[in-house]
């Protein structure tokens, strides 16, 4: 390179320039692959370092090297974010009400309206996190309750249990299963459930098993609609995760659980079912 350098009588600072500018082909490549690289970093969190993000782009049918992901990641400071140092002296403490595990990893439930599932999960956009919390009942897997907002609380989990009670306005008690997060074990949770004749039943610590229907459908939301985009703003990752519970997942998306059928065709089949008996 420096005797290329001597030649073209230029120094090898402005070699390198030329190279990076923004009309070199070097550079319009690097600025594609940084693109898929940002989304594939995003979407898993932003806990992906270059190798696993190089998987991502095998994937997708990109030939890059390793070492030319890792100098693109490195130049955008992008790496892993693998979580967060602890306070010292901080230690978890217990929650403030934790219920029995009602449910003991029993998904199979014979009619709708008699086990939900409920959990949260985060959405990276360029504006900021965006917060998901569901309600999932088991008997069709069909998501009865949603919610969405830029913070993870309780009233982000309440908004989602109140729709699903509004929707299927059920007539008898109703076991509503969740993990022992903060947002669960408030006061006013455990206030509503008894107002709408719900009763609470919650994962053992750490067992991620014990909600793992919740936990399945964040997958394939992920894997199936969030992994395929880069969101702009919140509102922007809001409008497309409406569109994929309420126009797909629910009435089009079949299900091997549900016999190939949609959450709402199966409910419709065994409501049918029913009216003929």
């Amino acid at each position: 390179m420096r005797q290329l350098c001597k030649v073209l009588a230029i120094h090898p600072s402005g070699y390198y320039a030329w190279r990076s500018s923004a009309g070199s082909r070097r550079s319009i490549e690097d600025r594609r692959l940084l693109a898929h690289i940002k989304q594939s970093w995003l979407e898993s969190g932003a806990v992906y370092g270059y190798r696993k993000v190089h998987d991502d782009l095998r994937e997708l049918g990109e030939t890059c090297g390793r070492n030319r992901v890792y100098r693109l990641m490195r130049l955008a400071s992008l790496k892993s974010q693998t979580g967060y140092h602890r306070r010292p002296g901080h230690r978890g403490g217990a929650a403030a009400i934790v219920a029995p595990n009602r449910l003991q990893q029993q998904f199979d439930v014979a009619a709708p309206n008699r086990a939900w599932v409920t959990d949260i999960t985060y959405i990276r956009t360029h504006e900021g996190w965006l917060f998901l919390a569901v309600v999932i009942d088991l008997f069709s897997r069909q998501v009865v309750g949603w919610s969405m907002q830029s913070r993870m609380d309780r009233e982000l989990a309440m908004k989602a249990l109140l729709m699903a009670v509004w929707r299927r306005q059920p007539k008898n008690t109703v076991v509503v299963h969740s993990d022992q997060g903060s947002q669960f074990t408030s006061y006013d949770w455990q206030d509503f459930l008894k107002a709408h004749n719900l009763q609470a039943s919650m994962s053992r610590r750490g067992n991620c098993h014990d909600n793992a229907v919740a936990e399945s459908f964040f997958q394939l939301l992920k894997r199936e609609r969030i992994r395929r985009k880069t969101y702009i703003s919140r509102e922007e990752a809001r409008r497309d995760v409406f569109d994929y519970i309420e126009m797909f997942y629910n009435p089009k998306r079949r299900h091997g659980y549900n016999n190939r059928l949609s959450p709402v065709n199966y409910e419709k089949q065994y409501f049918e079912r029913l009216a003929s008996v």
